[in-house]
């Protein structure tokens, strides 16, 4: 299969997924090596995970199947461009390529609009309409300090 095939996959599983109730119009495939390692689709609503969209459950899916915390060398498929909590979580799994079929723009147009998101993201903590407040916990930073200083640490 080749770059297109995998996307159709991702795009056919959204459709499957959707018509079965199981959430909303997405899904992603992850594939290493030439073969599909993780699979996933949108179950914010079945599921009641509001973390739950299908870039997240392919990575998971495709980090449980194969041993590892890192997708390293694997190439996502998604139906739609990611929001910004998916592609962030595709940068922390190292995936090395992202294709996508569907934009921002065509999500926003059917009220999948994350257009907000990425204007609070570039706001400073203070800016943002959620309050947010750094409070200085002593042992915060000695959980830390006591982190950076094992030598057994699997860093990631």
């Amino acid at each position: 299969m080749g770059d297109v095939e995998y996307l159709k996959r991702a795009v056919e599983l959204s459709r499957q997924k959707m018509r079965a109730g199981e959430g909303g119009p997405f899904a992603a495939v992850i594939v290493k090596d030439g073969r599909i390692v993780g699979e996933g689709w949108n179950r914010v609503t079945n599921g009641n995970d509001p973390t739950a969209h299908a870039e997240v459950v392919a990575i998971r899916d495709a980090c449980e199947r194969l041993g590892t915390f890192t997708l390293e060398g694997a190439v996502m498929y998604s139906s739609c461009e990611p929001c910004p909590m998916c592609l962030a979580a595709i940068y922390w799994a190292r995936i090395s390529r992202l294709y996508f079929a569907n934009t921002t723009a065509d999500a926003a147009a059917i009220g999948f609009d994350d257009a907000f998101l990425y204007a609070e993201l570039a706001l400073p903590a203070d800016e943002r309409a959620l309050p947010c407040e750094q409070l200085d916990v002593e042992e915060a930073h000695s959980v830390f300090a006591e982190w950076a200083s094992m030598p057994d640490r699997i860093d990631y």
